[in-house]
């Protein structure tokens, strides 16, 4: 739409080449969410991983407010790899706490892509799970100069359980050959409760209230504010596009971790170019990111008089050239070559008694690069069959500098360790490869299947080779996956392989309105899959080996694992009256189970069986919408982190929402009952009192379910 409102045909940056542009079937392996399907998922939503719970496939792990990790297929966090507009964006913290997603604000997201498991090398080099990319809106540009104007949006939200706000806002001018933008967006939230009471009454810190037994502990944030200003520029069929953006965020409490995050601030430059020529079609992009990031005990912990700061910062850069070439009317293919570095300080300052004098570097200068080159082809042999076969080589380059302790004089609680670590050579060069071959064979156009196979590498993280304390209080602050536990890093490790096999339906009827479903199947092996044993190194102690009812110290190893399961998902047009509009069902059902073929137990945080069903009502602007989502209960838990089973549950949420041409209101009501429930991929709770030793707080807790919440949130558009 133009500027006056009148259909006009814009150019922007998705429809430059014909490689971005958006068809009627989606591109080989990938699952796409449109902007409309995004806005009835985020209206008053402040995290955005939340946008991806409709995904087949998809779960997330608990972290902060704003800061959920996302998992495909019971793979998570840095074995995926999330693009948030085209950058490859990295955590800076030693509990992942500043994660890629929460650099963008659901309110700036308009199209979402997920290639769950088998992504084509094009899209995925160091990663095993998939690939999630995250755009905001690309810039339009008018189709003549009475179309050029400005457009802008507006939108606020409350939530009654936590008493979270939120607003968001932006202006736009559109012109024929440039375009400008702002935007920004900033929220907050209290501790929310649970449905009822699922932990004692007790003091989070020493001086502190009694914290109620319904109340999460160490889950409110405070002070998130996105800003980001953009240009962009458009020459015939040429679009370069430059945005900044920054993110500053005051307080962020985690409730599965020791700590909390209170101060992070994030730059990015983003630089972008896409072209279109005789040949094909052309893009490039250049990002700068710089992370400033602290941690410390909030108002729900133990200050130990002192508290227990923490600092890191990380540059990261990231480069890419990739040419879409036309071979034919049948053959399309894409090169490219990538280039990342990832520099990364993480100490924590002396603040006298036993962490003092010196400040305690976990690691200091590390360095991660990595450079890839790529090759694709993707054939139309028939308008039924379509077939795509890529590789791609990665070359990854670790290393890190010299390390202390508080005070290496103190030979037992740190020089030891100290020194076992800055005798060894810390750099490590792995040299990994992908392939990828997708087939769909899609004979009308009420059916469509698809089968693939990949082999895919990730080289470890800086996280996981160079933490090297075994030290109990320092591998406690060394843990991404919110089980509690500490860890300890291992410069051995060797990168992870994953041997994927994936088959997949897609049926509907023949106008595509009426019903329609989609049946998937994936398999999963991995080769030196990065687990964990129980530590009996340095100062790990005995008891720490056989303990099956606390919290341990583990430390990172390379084993074997396998990974399956399924997905069905589907939608039915179920009537329709004139005067109570129309009924349609959806529903969807994941399963996934992980196994460690080494050890025999259970991979960490799978997500067991679950499914969720809706009825949905349209009638004129009006959407209702009543969901049940059913959990089944997490018995296959992991023996080795000692992870707590957790019992299987049903919630209903009601949702409604109005659709003027210029505004959108939602309302509803989310755990319509209350109910009391634990969280699977919660982790353990750890959100008050002492929590910076293993058994200062009890153990046997899991992060529980935001209990009912009223919510409202209202967009505007002008």
């Amino acid at each position: 739409m133009s500027a006056h409102g009148q259909e006009t045909t814009l150019d922007t940056l998705t429809v430059i080449a014909p490689a971005f542009k958006r068809s009627t079937a989606p591109r080989l392996g990938s699952i796409d969410m449109s902007e409309s399907d995004i806005a009835a998922r985020r209206a008053g939503v402040a995290d955005t991983t939340q946008l991806l719970r409709d995904v087949p496939g998809m779960s997330v792990y608990s972290a902060g407010g704003i800061s959920g990790l996302p998992v495909i297929r019971g793979m998570a966090d840095d074995r995926i790899r999330v693009q948030v507009d085209g950058a490859d964006l990295m955590a800076a913290c030693p509990n992942h706490m500043n994660a890629a997603l929460s650099y963008i604000n659901p309110s700036k997201v308009a199209e979402i892509t997920v290639y769950p498991g088998i992504a084509p090398v094009s899209v995925g080099g160091d990663s095993i799970g998939g690939v999630i990319q995250v755009r905001s809106a690309p810039p339009a540009f008018a189709g003549s100069a009475d179309e050029a104007g400005a457009s802008g949006t507006l939108g606020s939200y409350y939530h009654s359980n936590g008493n979270a706000v939120g607003y968001n806002a932006g202006v736009e001018w559109v012109g024929q050959r440039f375009n400008l933008s702002y935007s920004e967006s900033q929220a907050r939230s209290g501790n929310y409760k649970a449905g009822g009471v699922f932990k004692p009454v007790a003091k989070g810190r020493e001086d502190g209230a009694p914290i109620p037994g319904d109340v999460v502990g160490s889950s409110g944030f405070s002070g998130a504010h996105n800003r980001e200003v953009g240009i962009a520029f458009r020459q015939d069929r040429h679009v370069l596009q430059l945005t900044a953006s920054e993110q500053r965020v005051g307080f962020e409490g985690f409730p599965n971790q020791r700590m909390d995050m209170t101060d992070n601030k994030n730059t990015i430059i983003n630089l972008r170019y896409f072209g279109e020529f005789d040949w094909g079609a052309l893009e490039a992009r250049f990002s700068d990111q710089d992370v400033r990031h602290q941690m410390d005990m909030g108002k729900d912990r133990y200050s130990y008089g002192t508290g227990m700061p923490m600092e890191s910062k990380a540059h990261t850069r990231n480069a890419l050239v990739q040419a879409n070439v036309t071979l034919s009317d049948r053959d399309l293919l894409r090169v490219g070559s990538e280039y990342q570095s990832y520099i990364l300080y993480d100490w924590w300052p002396p603040v006298g008694g036993v962490m003092g004098p010196n400040a305690f570097w976990n690691v200091d200068y590390g360095r991660r690069y990595r450079s890839d080159l790529f090759a694709e082809w993707e054939a139309r042999w028939q308008p039924e069959w379509t077939s795509l076969i890529g590789v791609r080589g990665t070359r990854v380059t670790t290393d890190a500098a010299a390390v202390q302790g508080y005070d290496n004089g103190l030979a037992a609680s740190w020089g030891n360790d100290a020194a076992a670590f800055n005798a060894r050579d810390h750099k490590r060069v792995d040299n990994n490869w992908d392939f990828t071959a997708l087939l769909r064979f899609a004979p009308d156009g009420t059916r469509r299947y698809e089968g693939g196979y990949a082999r895919k590498s990730r080289a470890p993280s800086l996280y996981q080779r160079y933490p090297w304390s075994t030290n109990p209080m320092a591998a406690l602050m060394n843990n991404f996956v919110g089980d509690g536990n500490g860890y300890v890093g291992n410069g051995d490790l060797r990168p992870e392989v994953a041997h994927t096999v994936s088959l997949s339906g897609d049926w509907n009827d023949a106008e595509k309105t009426r019903w329609s479903l989609k049946a998937t199947a994936h398999y999963s092996y991995v080769e030196n899959y990065i687990d964990a044993r129980r530590c009996d190194i340095g100062q790990c102690s005995a008891e720490n080996l056989t303990r099956t009812d606390g919290f341990v110290h583990l430390q990172y190893v390379n084993q074997q694992a396998r990974l399956y399961g399924f997905e069905l998902s589907g939608q039915a047009l179920l009537g329709r009256a004139e005067s109570l509009g129309s009924f349609s069902a959806t529903g969807l059902l994941n399963y996934v189970r992980g196994e460690n073929t080494t050890t025999g137990d259970n991979l960490y945080n799978m997500m067991p069986l679950n499914t969720r069903l809706a009825l949905v009502n349209r009638l004129a602007g009006w959407t209702n919408t009543a969901e049940v989502l059913l959990v089944k209960g997490k018995s296959d838990v992991s023996q080795v982190r000692n992870e707590i089973p957790t019992a299987g549950y049903g919630l209903l949420n009601l949702r409604s929402s109005y659709q003027w041409k210029m505004a959108r209101l939602d309302a509803g009501i989310e755990n319509v009952f209350d109910k009391t429930y634990a969280l699977p991929l919660g982790g353990a709770y750890v959100g008050q009192g002492a929590s910076m030793t293993t058994g200062g707080i009890p153990w046997g807790y899991v992060v529980p379910g935001r209990g009912r919440s009223f919510n409202v949130a209202l967009n505007l558009n002008f």
